[in-house]
């Protein structure tokens, strides 16, 4: 079992940045996959950045060039570096664990979920 806990959330500017981390605690394995969902009020939950533990990342195109996913050294946590931040942006950010690497990154294949954290961006 592995525990997920999310801070960084807040209010910014747009123009802004933010930081999220992502502590992961418990039973980890080495051959991982992290990522950042988010689910803005009324809209479906979308996938923002995954990372493995072997070094691949992967970003929706919103994103590319603003956000920055990467890991510690030991890998046990995550981070989401949101620059230029926009009003769209605005959800609850969601950490996620899945062993693997596999191609598939829907909801469902992560068994870890942290509690999430706030992102809003408004003037």
């Amino acid at each position: 079992q592995v525990q997920l806990v999310e801070s960084g959330g807040g209010l910014v500017q747009p123009g802004g940045s933010l930081r999220l981390s992502c502590a992961a605690s418990g039973t980890i394995i080495s051959v991982n996959t992290m990522a950042w969902y988010r689910q803005a009020p009324g809209k479906e939950r979308e996938l923002v950045a995954t990372s493995t533990s072997g070094g691949s990342r992967n970003y929706r195109d919103s994103v590319k060039g603003r956000f920055t996913i990467s890991r510690n050294n030991a890998k046990t946590t995550v981070y989401l570096q949101m620059n230029s931040l926009k009003p769209e942006d605005t959800a609850v950010y969601y950490c996620g664990y899945k062993r693997g690497w596999g191609p598939s990154v829907a909801w469902a294949d992560f068994g870890s979920w942290g509690q999430g954290t706030q992102v809003t961006v408004s003037s």
